[in-house]
């Protein structure tokens, strides 16, 4: 029997999920609706001024900056105003057009580029936009990088840089960052084996993926159905993607399919559907991964990297088997950091976020998908069967509410209150976590237990307490 994962009290619990504060930059960088403060071209023009600037100061060349979007309509706007603040700085722009968020990075590592800035909001709504940022070597920038920015285009230092006559920067159109990353994506596929036959429906979210999916797929043998491949600026993750999976059942089941495929917006997250039409998501994909490397012993220190949004059935499956689960805080790029600090290669979010550092610089939902069909063949073993044997799924509820105003939780006495009581009644046999989202007003509550009524009632609990405390007259 799996060894019982030792509870994590509240305290320690919100420290754990609370990032570092900062002023524009969220847990995946900005974040907002387009043309409104904080996500205006404005801001988006500031934003490349100090990006180019910082990367200038320990170089003695030309800063090159490559650029890339998803299919929203806003990032036309924003797309121009970073590619003349960089410009402005005197830097190149390296144009890529709508690609995934991880193709962005690969092509900064492998371009030697001096930053990546991807426009994006992943899998929010299209009138959202966002703007996250690539270092050199591929990964996300750190909080103090992105601290440092911030301080950047609130002070007058950057008026110092401009660049003028011959020193002003330039911008490129890469004509082939499509065909770039799609060879990337193959090889990261066994060599000795191949798509030939297989039956897979791939929904893009009519969004950054739309060509380059059904591509990678297609070339390696599958036969590929493509749904969410006709943007239009307005419709990205609209009733599609890895947000509406139910798309894919359909088509799954219609076609009988191996397996479905759904991404989100930028295709940095991947959510599946087996063969009888159920949900495989990020901590199924994770066990069925992580005990394959197990097995094979090429998971370092037999240790998984997952957010405390995992499900518990995650670290028990890993624990059975002589592995572990080390958790961060929420966000792919807390993943990331703690699985370099460990020197782990492997990690990812229940959301769909798998980052294969063997591979990729952060999550990649093309990557990840190719990993599972990889096993399914290797094993000769259908989803539906490779994911019930991973892992058992521990009963767990989210409930969300969006509040005009947000307090730090430790200093919500009744909402605290209420979490302690819920924890000793859960005891050892599951855990509750409360958190602010990093990229949206709402309040997270996540309850697990093994009685998936009474989990509900505590999670509504807690969150009718945070309700007092939020209407709660200051003072």
């Amino acid at each position: 029997m799996a060894k019982q994962t030792k509870k994590t009290s509240p305290a320690a619990s919100t420290a754990a999920t609370t990032p570092p504060l900062r002023k524009l930059f969220g847990t995946d960088g900005v974040r907002g609706v387009a043309n409104v403060p904080p996500m205006t071209p404005e801001m988006a023009l500031r934003l490349g001024r100090a990006i180019t600037y910082v990367a200038k100061r320990s170089k003695n060349r030309q800063v090159r900056v490559v650029v890339g979007k998803d299919t929203r309509l806003s990032g036309y706007m924003l797309e121009t105003a970073l590619a003349s603040g960089i410009c402005a700085m005197g830097g190149r722009v390296m144009l890529s057009g709508p690609i995934p968020t991880p193709a962005v990075a690969q092509l900064t590592q492998s371009m030697r580029a001096d930053a990546g800035i991807v426009i994006s909001a992943s899998h929010n709504p299209y009138d959202d936009n966002g703007i996250k940022i690539f270092g050199p070597n591929g990964f996300k920038l750190p909080d103090a990088d992105e601290a440092e920015i911030e301080r950047l285009m609130e002070s007058d230092e950057l008026d110092e840089g401009r660049a003028v006559g011959n020193h002003i920067g330039s911008a490129v159109k890469l004509d082939d960052a499509r065909g770039r990353y799609v060879v990337f994506c193959k090889n990261t596929f066994p060599a000795h084996l191949t798509l030939d036959g297989v039956k897979v429906v791939v929904d893009a979210a009519h969004g950054a993926a739309y060509r380059v999916a059904p591509t990678v797929f297609s070339e390696l043998g599958a036969s590929v159905t493509a749904l969410g491949v006709k943007p239009n600026g307005c419709n990205i993750n609209r009733d599609a993607g890895a947000l509406h999976p139910e798309h894919v059942k359909h088509e799954v089941l219609k076609r009988k399919a191996a397996l479905g495929i759904a991404l989100d917006g930028d295709a940095d997250r991947v959510i599946m559907v087996d063969e009888r039409g159920e949900v495989v998501d990020g901590d199924a994909i994770m066990a069925m991964c992580a005990l394959q490397m197990l097995r094979h012993e090429r998971l370092p220190k037999r240790t998984l990297v997952a957010t405390v949004m995992s499900n518990l059935g995650l670290e028990r499956a890993l624990e059975a088997h002589g592995g572990r689960v080390e958790r961060t805080a929420v966000g792919d790029r807390y993943v990331v950091e703690a699985m370099r600090a460990g020197g782990y290669c492997f990690g990812g979010e229940q959301s769909g976020h798998l980052i294969f550092l063997d591979h990729a610089t952060t999550g990649d939902g093309i990557v990840a998908a190719l990993k599972v069909l990889a096993i399914m063949i290797e094993e000769g073993k259908p989803l539906s069967e490779l994911a019930n044997q991973a892992m058992q799924r521990v009963p767990q509820v989210l409930e969300n509410e969006t509040f005009k105003t947000r307090l730090p939780t430790e200093s919500m006495v009744k909402m605290q209150t209420a979490v302690v009581r819920v924890e000793k009644e859960l005891g050892d046999r599951g855990r509750v976590l409360v958190r602010w989202s990093g990229t949206e007003p709402k309040l997270r509550v996540m309850v697990e237990g093994e009685d998936a009524d009474k989990i509900r009632t505590f999670a509504q609990d807690i969150l009718a307490a945070a309700r007092l405390d939020l209407s709660a007259p200051a003072g």
